[in-house]
């Protein structure tokens, strides 16, 4: 089974270019065998994939962009397919393909199969547990020294304060109003008159 990817290699348009790249380079990056084919220099290749893309995977105007991805003579999807698949930790299913051992994807589908770990992963399971636990350890630490904190405060023996003197006794706050004068006719007048 080859993974064939369909590329235009003279696209103008820079999303198309940056799909293309994202595919490829994932695929390069994680040693999946696949082969470009390139529509824009060959019509061929044109052809066979506005042929072989299902009637429900078209865009509205009925000619699919590239990239588009086949296994063989099977459809797999376009970027977006691609992109939720690889979100999902799910591009080799999405391929058509076993993932390889040890990976998180062949742990998902060895779980989603027999419903338990494999023997191989249990190892991982276990650090991965550790780490966890670490990090709640951590997190508890971090959570429980606040409320001590806000504990000393709040203590009965803290609250018993000394007495406080006449001279450290706060005096309440007054606000001086200035008392304004009713404003009469005369003095519109005169304000006027200026």
């Amino acid at each position: 089974m080859v993974i064939k990817v369909f590329i235009a290699s003279q696209s103008g348009s820079t999303a198309i270019k940056k799909k293309q790249q994202d595919v490829l380079g994932f695929l390069e990056a994680n040693k999946i065998e696949f082969k470009e084919m390139d529509i824009a220099a060959n019509e061929d290749n044109r052809k066979w994939m506005r042929e072989n893309v299902p009637g429900e995977k078209r865009p509205q105007n009925g000619i699919p962009l590239p990239p588009q991805i086949f296994n063989d003579e099977l459809y797999c999807g376009d970027f977006e397919a691609f992109f939720n698949a690889k979100e999902d930790n799910g591009v080799y299913a999405f391929l058509g393909l076993a993932p390889p051992p040890g990976s998180k994807e062949a742990h998902q589908a060895a779980i989603i199969q027999n419903g338990e770990v494999p023997e191989s992963d249990k190892g991982d399971l276990e650090n991965i547990g550790e780490n966890e636990a670490e990090k709640d350890e951590e997190s508890v630490h971090q959570t429980v020294e606040p409320e001590e904190a806000v504990r000393e405060f709040h203590t009965p023996e803290k609250e018993e304060a000394e007495p406080v003197t006449e001279d450290e006794e706060e005096q309440p706050v007054t606000e001086e109003e200035d008392e304004e004068e009713p404003v009469t006719e005369e003095d519109e007048d005169e304000v006027d008159e200026s």
